[in-house]
């Protein structure tokens, strides 16, 4: 490890003893690099890339903090980083959403309650009534998702799959959607996953889930397909988001 590597290290190791728990203010740079053992040029580099990764956050004038540590904040960075991702790395990302997305629709029908389910259906709403408009369908399509994972009471579990299905990645697959004309037949997908949930029905939930997301799944794979050198003609599939 870098030097820098190193004093992160060590200011972690202390966040997970306890010496620094949420909330916590960092002692001052010269009492901490003296009792680390570092420059404080050193220090700062540290302190720099965990405000990055949001472990810690400067507040001016009053001094360097733990953050809460709350999951929507540590793994925040998963958006950013799926944002940036193109082709087989991409692809990847769709195969974990796959994997993870309908099991977490089916443990919403367990838990969502009444108020999480008119949330559902509001954002559904507005996805029907906005069916021509891509940035209208992209915002609503990733309230309708947000709001489903927000139903599964597991906050961890809802931001590591908020940040998978990031709104970049939306963005594109709807633009294919209303150039191939289908919008309407991935808006009934989302229909569908909203009346399982109603119906409080997990297996179905999950079944609906699954459907929606392969169809993702295969228009991601497809336009890979077609963007690599030697494609052949273009195939008609079931894009959704």
């Amino acid at each position: 490890m870098s030097l820098t590597e190193q004093a992160i290290v060590r200011i972690r190791e202390l966040i997970k003893s306890g010496t620094l728990p949420p909330g916590a203010r960092l002692p001052p740079e010269q009492e901490l690099a003296a009792e680390l053992g570092l420059s404080r040029n050193l220090l700062r580099e540290a302190v720099r890339s965990l405000v990055t990764t949001r472990v810690l956050e400067v507040r001016r004038g009053d001094g360097t903090y733990v953050t809460s540590l709350a999951p929507e904040l540590l793994l925040e960075g998963v958006g950013v980083a799926v944002e940036l991702m193109r082709g087989d790395d991409l692809l990847e990302i769709t195969e974990l959403r796959r994997l993870f997305e309908p099991v977490a629709t089916g443990l919403a029908a367990t838990r969502i309650t009444a108020e999480q389910l008119a949330e559902v259906h509001r954002c559904l709403t507005a996805m029907i009534e906005a069916q021509d408009d891509v940035e209208a369908l992209n915002q609503h399509d990733d309230a309708f998702h947000r709001a489903v994972l927000a139903a599964t009471q597991n906050k961890s579990l809802s931001a590591l799959l908020g940040g998978i299905s990031g709104r970049t990645l939306r963005t594109r697959v709807w633009r294919g959607m209303v150039e191939d004309d289908v919008a309407a037949r991935t808006v009934a997908e989302h229909v569908a996953i909203y009346e399982a949930l109603a119906a409080r029905d997990a297996p179905l939930a999950q079944a609906a889930a699954l459907m929606h997301v392969s169809a993702t799944e295969t228009w991601v794979r497809d336009n890979i397909r077609r963007a690599s050198p030697g494609a052949g003609p273009r195939r008609t599939g079931r894009p959704g988001a």
